[in-house]
């Protein structure tokens, strides 16, 4: 998984006659049997195949009992804006390209969104073979609101600026979907409990449908406990959106009175901030500001 190159839009173009097509393929992010039907044919089909990594690839076709008939490149993060032009020439002369990456759709969080973007703006016609998706399989094992949700793709890796974006959605209501590399899943979750709450619901998905699947299921705080001990395969981050509560911005007195009842009752000024954080859903140092900033 890679992080999502920001690039302007494609702009609309009219269909080019005579040229090929563009395949997003998906595959399968454990077990081999999970891979959409027409995975098997479309590969063996394909003029080129453009595969995040060829050796994977060499696996999946031999585990899919296929034999590839065109010819193969690599196209992963590193050689992505190199190997884009070549691509879209061979579409464009009537190739049908299949893109695949090492798990799940091409181009989300994966290589594949500039070649799409590319193609769509010279007329080619994009499909997809739909099939495994980490986000959604993540999603609904989480055990969190499916309603409405947003997938937030991979979090800066600098600290400052991971807490940036963090503080940004600290009043997101929707469930959030993230990705994250496993040696850094312990430094997010901090991070997040930093944001959103140490009580803020959330499931970290490991390993989705393989052998060692797992998922914790706890609030932010508890989760970094857990990942002190270290976080192996690929990591989904599943998190609660803010629940209603007392709003921040629009009623901070509020907050000030709860954070008052609660001192009146024994509680230090840090326990009284911590207790009305974790009730109205919100990161302790917004009730803090509320409290300290007149």
């Amino acid at each position: 998984m890679t992080e999502q190159p920001v690039d302007a839009p494609p702009v609309d173009a009219r269909p080019v006659a005579g040229a090929g097509t563009l395949v997003l393929a998906a595959t399968p992010i454990g077990q081999v049997g999970d891979a959409p039907p027409r995975l098997a044919a479309e590969l063996a089909g394909a003029d080129v195949v453009a595969a995040e990594d060829t050796r994977r690839l060499k696996r999946l076709t031999s585990d899919l009992g296929i034999t590839l008939g065109g010819r193969v490149v690599s196209y992963f993060e590193g050689n992505e804006q190199a190997r884009t032009p070549a691509l879209l020439e061979a579409l464009l002369s009537g190739s049908r390209v299949v893109l695949v990456t090492d798990a799940g759709m091409p181009s989300v969080s994966d290589p594949g969104y500039r070649l799409v973007s590319a193609a769509v703006a010279e007329g080619v016609r994009v499909t997809s073979v739909p099939g495994p998706s980490a986000v959604l399989t993540a999603l609904a094992v989480s055990g969190l609101p499916v309603d409405r949700f947003c997938f937030e793709g991979f979090l800066p890796r600098k600290a400052g600026e991971r807490a940036r974006r963090l503080a940004d959605l600290a009043t997101e209501p929707r469930t959030m979907v993230f990705f994250e590399a496993p040696h850094r899943t312990g430094a997010t979750l901090a991070a997040m409990a930093d944001a959103l709450g140490d009580e803020r619901p959330a499931a970290v998905c490991r390993e989705l449908t393989k052998t060692h699947e797992e998922v914790r299921r706890d609030g932010l705080r508890a989760l970094v406990a857990w990942a002190e001990n270290g976080v192996r395969g690929e990591v989904t981050i599943v998190v609660a959106g803010r629940p209603p509560g007392p709003d921040v911005a629009g009623d901070p007195d509020s907050l000030r009175a709860a954070v008052a009842d609660e001192e009146a009752v024994g509680a230090s000024r840090k326990e009284a901030i911590a207790a009305v954080a974790r009730r109205a859903g919100l990161p302790k140092r917004e009730v803090y500001d509320v409290v300290h900033v007149r």
